[in-house]
This record gives C-alpha cells, sequence and structure tokens, in this order.
C-alpha cells in the first residue's frame, strides 16, 4: 500500500509516518519546502505550493489513500491576518489536491483527514458524539465547518472520505502538553478559569494507530479522535502534577487575565468540549491509553 500524506512533518504527521513505515506501508509526501524532499522507496517527497496552485502530480503514482493533515497551527495568535492563514491553509490545500485529482488518471480510493472537535459547542454538560449538529459559533467552529465542506468536495470524485475530529493531543515533542507542564514544573501551575471545563484529549500514539485503523479497515464517516474518558481542566491539572510531583497551590487563572495575554485564541484554554469515542470502539478500535495518568505517565 502506498498513501500520500499532508502535513507529513508535523507533529501528528511525524507519527504517522513512523507507524507507516512500521507496517510497511509505502509513503509519499507533499511539502512546501524543496530543502524537505527526500526520495527512498518508502519515503518520497514532493513539492507543492498551494498558493500558486502549483503541485507535482507525480505526487499521486501509485497512492491508494491520502492522510490529510495539512493546516496552520491554531497556537498563535489570532490577528485578523493570521485567522486567513488558519482558514486558507485549510481549503486551498485540499481544493487544489481535488482539481488535480480531477486532471489525471489516478488510484486513489480513500481520504482520511484531519478535522477538530472545535466544531462542537462549549458546553460543561452536554456529551456531543459524531451525530451532533449544532456548530460552534466561535472562530475554530467556522473553521472546523469550513474545513469540512471542503473535505466533501472528496466525494464529488467517487472518493470515500474520512474525517477525524481530533481533540487535544498529548505528546513530549511539542504542542500544548509541553507548555501546560512548564508552570507545573516550576511549582506555579494551575487550572484555568473554573476548572470545569471539560478537555478531550488523546495520546499521540492512539492518535496515529486511529488514522492507520480507518485506512486499513476503510471506515468511512466521521469519528472523534479522542479517548474514551475525558477530564476537567482541573483534573488534567492535577493529574499532571501528581505525575511530576510537583505541588499545586496556585489559585486558577483567571480568564481575563488569559485574554489580556492570548486575545481571542484565549478559548482554547476555556472552551468545553466533551467528546464521546463510542463511534470508534464500536468498529472495534482499542486504545491503548483510555485513562489520562497512564498517557501522563509514558509521556513525561
Amino acid at each position: 500500500m502506498r498513501v500520500l500524506i499532508t502535513g507529513a512533518t508535523g507533529l501528528v504527521g511525524g507519527e504517522i509516518v513512523k507507524l507507516c513505515h512500521e507496517k510497511e506501508i509505502k509513503v509519499n509526501y507533499l511539502t512546501t519546502s524543496k530543502s524537505k524532499i527526500v526520495q527512498k522507496e518508502n519515503y518520497k517527497g514532493f513539492y507543492w505550493n498551494p498558493k500558486t496552485k502549483e503541485i507535482d502530480s507525480s505526487c499521486f503514482d501509485g497512492v491508494d489513500a491520502i492522510i490529510n493533515l495539512a493546516g496552520a497551527t491554531i497556537s498563535k495568535r489570532w490577528t485578523s491576518s493570521y485567522k486567513k492563514v488558519i482558514l486558507s491553509s485549510r481549503t486551498e490545500t485540499i481544493t487544489l489536491l481535488i482539481s488535480t485529482l480531477k486532471s489525471i488518471k489516478h488510484t486513489v480510493k480513500h481520504v482520511v483527514s484531519a478535522s477538530a472537535i472545535g466544531i462542537y459547542p462549549d458546553s460543561l454538560t452536554k456529551y456531543y458524539d459524531q451525530s451532533s449538529s449544532e456548530i460552534s459559533t466561535s472562530f475554530l467552529g467556522q473553521v472546523v465547518s469550513v474545513w469540512e465542506q471542503a473535505i466533501d468536495g472528496f466525494e464529488a470524485l467517487n472518493i470515500p472520505v474520512s474525517k477525524i475530529r481530533i481533540g487535544l493531543v498529548l505528546s513530549n515533542k511539542g504542542g500544548a502538553l509541553k507548555e501546560m507542564v512548564k508552570p507545573i514544573k516550576l511549582g506555579v501551575g494551575s487550572a484555568f478559569g473554573s476548572g470545569k471545563q471539560w478537555q478531550s484529549w488523546i495520546h499521540i500514539q492512539d492518535l496515529a494507530n486511529l488514522f492507520l485503523y480507518v485506512l486499513e479497515h476503510k471506515l468511512s464517516g466521521v469519528y472523534n479522535g479522542v479517548a474514551p474518558n475525558p477530564v476537567s481542566n482541573t483534573e488534567l491539572t492535577k493529574t499532571a502534577a501528581n505525575v511530576l510531583s510537583r505541588p499545586l497551590f496556585m489559585p486558577n487563572i483567571p480568564k481575563g487575565i488569559m485574554k489580556l495575554v492570548l486575545g481571542e485564541m484565549h478559548i482554547l484554554l476555556f472552551e468545553s468540549q466533551r467528546v464521546s469515542s463510542k463511534n470508534i470502539v464500536n468498529r472495534g478500535f482499542s486504545f491503548k491509553y483510555n485513562y489520562l495518568e497512564p498517557a501522563l505517565q509514558d509521556l513525561l
């Protein structure tokens, strides 16, 4: 099997590439940086520039499926110009893939794309699954809604589509966890706001396995990329402090302060989404890290 991966050099992409190679799945990947192109039998790089609509269409040669992870990080201050980058980096890439596939003979039979749980509205009481029709009115809700509409464009080419709505990815190689544990390690960790907001998290290893499970079992539809047991922000902070053997005595950090520091992006810390992974579990997928503490012990 050969897959084409966009966003292969990112945090999640790197883990998926590693897993593909363990399973002897060959990888083609697209990159906007010519210096990142390597040519090995099981790992071939191809240049693209979605802004100028340039793509080396030989990236599709012999490809059975596409794993789409392309998109600018949301962990950067949301200025009005950067908001446009967050949106365009998700839609322009998909549009370019679809228009190229329309113009060539190809063997692509499945697309598995990243999405995000940011599509679900902020709620302390609701328990969301993939069938929820409510869409968050936040900027993130808009982004995910537009992103998923773009992904659905592959279906017009009779290519089945799977969407993985990713939660808080826990990794020791980067992402949110590294930032969250910095104050805890210094002994000044604390929860945000009320601390009651739900955090639907997933260990990066489980997330990579989930992507490949959906790919190998040819599952289409929407799946939540979250572990089966979401926790409150307070529980997340306490568990990290326990694992690191650090005290927690600071008062919770008020929303107003983080809004000053982070601007609109502060909602990443204060929005509450309790999200179910039942859909993928019912399809036979099993998580290695069902509970937060073992996940953090492995990573920290």
